[in-house]
């Protein structure tokens, strides 16, 4: 008989060996991955998601599916910033899409940058991360730092100069530029963000998680659609809903300037912008479809979210207005919002209320970061992903910024306006103007679905829809809503300006927790607004 003394080698090398192997065989990628594919301009309210037929059986029929996804602003910079930083416009300052609005700025880069989410999951989650598209439309600038530029966080940086191209743009590619031209096979954009971000799946290293986003430069104008796709929805209109080609009686003066009937040329020309935005969206099909089956083929869609948006809505002419978002409207601050990934359980639906702030808070929450440290407005939604989540318990509004912007001389296009408009058609229907700066607070809840707005201008003008019984926003029911229900959305709305962090997410109106005391109202109709424009310290 052997003695113990003999054996305890022996058994020590049979460990040794086992332990081994077991380091060898373990998963060497223990945290989720995450991918998040943000389109630019995409809806929900007019038709937007016809042409992703992949991408919704893909990532929405895989996963869940949000009805009532709403972004901070309905504008591509302020949105952006949003979705990077989690926090509401008054609090990251990126407040239309120029530098001097902040937007990819160096006030930007020193104060938000080092602590968007990406940053974040990068210094601190120990993720790889990667970054391939439109970034803020403003990124290249040389006053701020040029392509040579790549923002804190990002171990691979495609960045796209300034705003959304198809052809003849230049890359940031990890700070040196690279210049593309106009043959489809090598410079199609959404094809070459398709193509890198392929190599990055196919090189990256096997030992750390990932985080990807892609940005698209589709739907947004110029609207420049694929040649193989070119001759597609020949036939396709922008929809005629109820109010298409409507006059915004009842609204914002700059609702209601706009040019009711809309000339023939008008509408043809919308209906044109309209094809061509969804033969755009095709390729952006395609790229979905080949990130998800690369996913797929090396073994890792099991342990990946997959999150597609957009950054803001868009309109063909509700109301009259031709082309263009940046309005309160459901068609420009409602986005979809699809998730696939690991505990979520298929073909879902849900209509609990989402924001694009909380996009950073939950992709932190998926890395097993801590929210409560970090100043983001938003919330995670991973509870609801999961179904861990007891809806009577969920948030009942989010808050939605604007800041209108104009020009100080008359706009040749429309001299009859007067200095102040901006974004002007040549049939004098303008987009935007300075006073177009507006808040909301935006509420879904099981016994309400409200839309609340004040505007920052002479009259303080005031919007209220009934999303249930209106869901076209015909008619504005500011001067038929009880006083009650109006001074508490009043006082709703003063708050959630002025919040920062959790003071962002406490009980709304329409929540059984929410507590109002008239003797906190502020001052009727003060200068609210304010806040927005110059921030909140």
């Amino acid at each position: 008989m052997a003695s113990v003394g003999h054996c305890l080698p022996t058994f020590l090398n049979g460990l040794l060996i086992c332990v081994t192997l077991l380091s060898v065989t373990a998963k060497p990628n223990r945290k989720p991955n995450i991918v998040l594919i943000l389109t630019d301009d995409l809806d929900i309210a007019i038709g937007g998601l016809t042409p992703l037929a992949k991408t919704k059986k893909l990532i929405g029929d895989a996963g869940i599916s949000f009805t009532n996804a709403f972004v901070a602003s309905p504008l591509c910079c302020p949105s952006r910033a949003s979705i990077l930083t989690g926090k509401y416009p008054h609090n990251h300052h990126v407040i239309n899409n120029t530098l001097e609005g902040n937007c990819s700025s160096t006030a930007w880069q020193k104060s938000q940058e080092p602590d968007t989410f990406p940053a974040l999951l990068h210094n601190l989650g120990g993720y790889q991360t990667f970054f391939a598209g439109k970034y803020l439309n403003q990124y290249g600038d040389a006053k701020a730092g040029g392509l040579g530029h790549v923002p804190l966080g990002w171990t691979q940086w495609f960045g796209l100069e300034r705003n959304s191209k198809y052809y003849n743009y230049t890359l940031s590619v990890n700070g040196k530029p690279e210049v593309h031209g106009a043959e489809y096979s090598k410079d199609y954009l959404t094809d070459v963000l398709a193509n890198v971000s392929l190599d990055f799946l196919r090189y990256k290293s096997k030992y750390q998680p990932f985080f990807m986003m892609v940005s698209t430069p589709a739907p947004h104008s110029p609207w420049t659609p694929a040649p193989q796709y070119q001759d597609t929805y020949k036939d396709t209109k922008a929809p005629r809903d109820p109010n298409f080609n409507v006059h915004g009686k009842d609204k914002h003066w700059l609702i209601r300037q706009a040019k009711t009937p809309m000339s023939n040329a008008s509408i043809q020309f919308l209906d044109n912008a309209f094809r061509s935005r969804w033969r755009t969206l095709l390729s952006v099909d395609d790229l979905v479809e080949r990130l998800v089956l690369a996913l797929e083929a090396s073994k890792e869609l099991d342990n990946t979210y997959v999150f597609f948006t957009s950054d803001n809505g868009y309109h063909t002419g509700q109301f009259s207005l031709p082309l263009d978002k940046r309005q309160l409207y459901e068609f420009d601050i409602r986005v979809p919002l699809m998730v696939r990934g690991p505990n979520i359980k298929p073909n879902q639906t849900s209509k609990l209320l989402v924001a694009n702030v909380d996009l950073g808070p939950t992709m932190l929450d998926i890395a097993g970061y801590d929210v409560n440290k970090t100043q983001m407005d938003g919330m995670s939604f991973l509870p609801v992903l999961e179904g861990r989540l007891n809806a009577s318990s969920w948030r009942t509004d989010v808050l939605v910024e604007y800041e209108g912007e104009g020009h100080n001389v008359s706009d040749p296009s429309c001299p009859l306006l007067g200095p102040g408009v901006s974004e002007c058609f040549p049939d004098c229907v303008c987009e935007d103007a300075f006073n177009n700066t507006y808040a909301c607070v935006r509420s879904v809840a099981p016994s309400t679905n409200l839309q609340y707005c004040e505007f920052d201008d002479n009259e303080v003008f005031v919007e209220v829809y009934n999303v249930t019984a209106d869901p076209f926003q015909l008619a504005n029911i500011a001067k038929t809503i009880d006083q009650e229900v109006l001074e508490k959305m009043n006082h709703r709305l003063m708050m959630l300006q002025s919040c920062s962090g959790p003071s962002c997410r406490t009980p709304g109106v329409y929540d059984s927790r929410y507590r109002f005391d008239p003797r906190h109202m502020f001052g009727s109709h003060r200068t609210r607004l304010s806040l927005l424009r110059h921030g909140t310290k």
